[in-house]
């Protein structure tokens, strides 16, 4: 297995950011009235600005055109597209079911033949589609891919695509877990694309990451569906997909919604992430001190201090000054937030050769979570 390396990283976030008071000018308002529950949102997520690919009533921008922007973005400084061999993509909210996510990057790009893989899922599927350009390019089979993560999700939280229904505001106040539901989904995610630039050499003139190693795993064989889209949740817990129900009750029972079992959230995210993390430390002989800068994927500072105890809890304490994330003003981009958070990192002047970084991103969905140990050379 040859070494591989991170050596450049970007991203994309389409318009200007939008404010936590300009949200429903973007988004509408269900049934013309003013969210009662946003507020209580915001202020539990902690996220102070977003963008959207969508304004004055319509999109701006395609996921898949801002994946190619930030794929182009990628090749500076005298690094050639055509060397590109492979590109990877995950996201949550691709524009259509066929074709695939990564055939409409490579027709936005109009490069060269390249192999294309995409992923089906939510936070952590950019990150299993970049394992699998790690692994090319460290068995040999390659020397230059992308990976990109990307979100669109403003059209999907659009208020027409509400209509008829009322959040139950009530329980807000009493349990801010039911912040986690629809509303809550609708008030902190955002749209944009993160990319990275996978190759088998390092920079000779500037700083790359080594990727010393990149672990993915599944709870799916312990834990029903947490969050979901195109599918309704049946009493034994099953899903009914879209495809099984007719056009009529994809209306009514907001069938191509994002929804969360805030239950299942609430007792298994944090938890589960901590015990895969605590299995990959012993694996690689992980400790505390041989992490510099800690990026943890967070939908909400909600969980911040839940996360801060866990990594107590398995024997790897990290203080909040090894932190590094910048939900607050780019929000929760989903797929996107991981090569987000590291390209803001990489391109802040403050790494150093030989610093270590430990990136984590979990997943809701059906409780999936990844992490990856970087090396600054």
């Amino acid at each position: 297995m040859r070494p591989v390396y991170i050596t450049n990283l970007s991203k994309f976030l389409p318009n200007t950011p939008v404010g936590n008071d300009e949200m429903e000018d973007v988004l509408g308002l269900i049934n013309n009235k003013r969210s009662k529950a946003r507020a209580i949102v915001l202020r539990n997520n902690g996220i102070k600005s977003r963008y959207y690919a969508f304004k004055d009533g319509k999109s701006t921008h395609t996921n898949a055109q801002m994946c190619a922007e930030a794929i182009r973005d990628l090749f500076n400084n005298g690094r050639s597209i055509e060397d590109l061999q492979i590109i990877t993509a995950g996201s949550t909210t691709t524009d259509q079911l066929l074709p695939s996510h990564s055939a409409m990057i490579h027709g936005e790009l109009g490069i060269q033949n390249v192999e294309l893989i995409s992923t089906n899922g939510a936070c952590c599927s950019s990150i299993q589609a970049m394992k699998y350009a790690y692994m090319a390019v460290a068995s040999g089979m390659a020397t230059t891919a992308a990976s990109v993560g990307s979100e669109k999700v403003s059209t999907w939280m659009h208020a027409s695509r509400f209509e008829g229904e009322m959040e139950n505001t009530s329980k807000l106040e009493e349990n801010p877990y039911i912040a986690f539901e629809k509303d809550f989904l609708r008030w902190m995610l955002s749209d944009g694309a993160g990319a990275a630039l996978i190759t088998d050499k390092p920079n000779e003139s500037e700083l790359s990451l080594k990727i010393e190693w990149l672990e993915t795993t599944s709870y799916a064989n312990e834990l029903e569906t947490c969050m979901y889209a195109g599918a309704i949740k049946n009493e034994d817990a099953s899903l009914t997909g879209w495809n099984e129900m007719s056009t009529e009750e994809w209306i009514n029972k907001s069938v191509f919604s994002l929804k969360q079992d805030t239950k299942l959230l609430a007792a298994n995210i944090v938890p589960k992430g901590g015990a895969y993390l605590k299995k990959l430390a012993e694996k690689h002989d992980l400790t505390a001190d041989k992490i510099d800068y800690f990026l943890p994927h967070m939908s909400s500072e909600f969980f911040k201090q839940a996360i801060h105890d866990i990594l107590i809890d398995i024997n790897i304490p990290l203080p909040y000054d090894k932190w590094f994330y910048n939900l607050p003003k780019v929000g929760n981009v989903g797929a996107a937030s991981a090569f987000i958070m590291l390209e803001e990192l990489f391109k802040s002047g403050k790494l150093k050769k030989g610093e270590k970084i430990l990136v984590m991103v979990p997943e809701s969905a059906r409780f999936s979570y990844a992490y990856m140990y970087l090396t600054v050379v």
